[in-house]
């Protein structure tokens, strides 16, 4: 174990591009990586697709390691830090630095009691996807409890897969917690295609190995179930260490990704910051985007440069044959404009803000609006209404 430099604790996606820009930036010190499983660094998107489904083994990421110089030390838990001595603790021993980045990602909400039953599942791991892998190979069934993107995705890969599929979510809604009602609503009509049950309203009172129970009483049996209600910061372990955590236990990082104790940083899922386009609100992006993004400004801060992580925020789902992908921060008093019709295949939603000013959209199956919607929100810029709304019309053609 090298004796000093960088060490980054979380060898996901985000920690693992940290170490290689460190390399692209200059960086000539000791980089250490790492990761509490004892796989390679791996890409987490095709989780829920190609190793759910079985199409592929593995999603290593593209990065040679060995040429850059990054020492991998796999298998090692965080434990705890002593900022002070500059000391990272781990179950296999401490591992001292000289700057420390954490990266250690967040993990997946879980139900009461249901730690020790064989049959429910979490997808957060490679580990996860093989274990929920043979009961998609076996055409099983599968009760997803909670409609979001993960919950959306495992039942796309299971009726993919012949499963018999019921998705339940307590709010009234697909994606309750990301979507106003009024755009979800069009998605029911896709579990309904696809031949998926879609039981909204419907509270999880119980989990029993098997079976589900809810709120009305109802019992759904399954071969599998999968809880998608969420994910928290992995940061339980940096408690008492001195680096400050935010209400919702991230590390509340600044503008520059650092953390409050000297020489740490923190980026990708366990880490919150305030964003300048949105007025210095903090946000906490649990998505791929952000993890590839923040290393850059990690690495750059590191080598004693000036950067600001900044970011227009994006996420994008692959769900029942349709690419959904969302850019930007929509507010409360932002108005809604439906760009295309959300019975067709394609459409999209779009949120102005005062004088046309574009916050935010929701494009299905519209690559050309994702593209260029995303340029014009970093821009910041305001849109036509009525040449916004018609799909006819490209939308960079609509800015003012």
């Amino acid at each position: 174990m090298s004796e000093s430099g960088v060490v980054v604790v979380g060898a996901g996606l985000a920690g693992a591009h940290t170490a290689a820009r460190l390399r692209e930036r200059g960086w000539a010190g000791p980089v250490t990586l790492v990761g509490a499983e004892t796989h390679p660094p791996y890409d987490r998107p095709p989780l829920s697709k190609e190793l759910l489904l079985g199409t592929a083994e593995r999603a290593d990421l593209d990065v040679d390691f060995a040429a850059l110089g990054v020492e991998l030390a796999l298998g090692r838990t965080a434990t705890g830090l002593r900022v002070d001595a500059r000391v990272l603790e781990t179950d296999a021993g401490p591992v001292p630095y000289d700057h420390l980045v954490l990266a250690t990602g967040a993990g997946p909400v879980t139900l009461p009691g249901t730690g020790e039953l064989a049959r429910v599942h979490t997808l957060r791991t490679l580990d996860d996807a093989r274990r929920l892998r043979p009961v998609l190979a076996a055409g099983g069934s599968v009760v997803a409890v909670g409609a979001g993107w993960i919950g959306a995705e495992v039942a796309t890969a299971a009726r993919a897969s012949g499963c018999r599929v019921t998705v339940v979510e307590a709010g009234h809604q697909p994606l309750a917690g990301a979507l106003p009602a009024e755009v979800t609503a069009p998605m029911r009509r896709w579990y309904a295609d696809a031949g998926a049950e879609l039981r909204t309203g419907s509270p999880v009172t119980a989990v029993r190995e098997g079976e589900v129970e809810l709120a009305d009483g109802t019992v759904v049996g399954a071969d599998a179930v999968l809880v998608g209600v969420g994910s928290r910061p992995a940061t339980g372990w940096l408690a008492g260490s001195g680096v400050a955590l935010a209400a919702d236990g991230s590390v509340a990082a600044d503008a520059a990704l650092r953390a409050s104790a000297p020489g740490v940083w923190a980026v990708g899922d366990c880490a919150s910051y305030p964003a300048a386009r949105y007025g210095g609100r903090r946000l906490l992006i649990h998505h791929w985007d952000n993890a590839m993004t923040g290393p850059a400004t990690v690495a750059a801060g590191i080598l004693g440069d000036e950067a600001v992580h900044d970011p227009v925020p994006y996420f994008w789902s692959e769900q029942f044959g349709r690419y959904v992908a969302h850019a930007g921060l929509r507010g409360p008093s932002d108005a809604l404009l439906w760009r295309g019709d959300p019975g067709d295949p394609g459409w999209t939603a779009l949120w102005l803000g005062e004088g046309g000013a574009l916050k935010a959209f929701l494009a299905v199956d519209r690559p050309r609006d994702l593209s260029q919607g995303r340029r014009l929100l970093e821009r910041g810029a305001a849109l036509d209404p009525g040449r916004a709304a018609d799909p006819s019309v490209p939308l960079k053609a609509a800015a003012r």
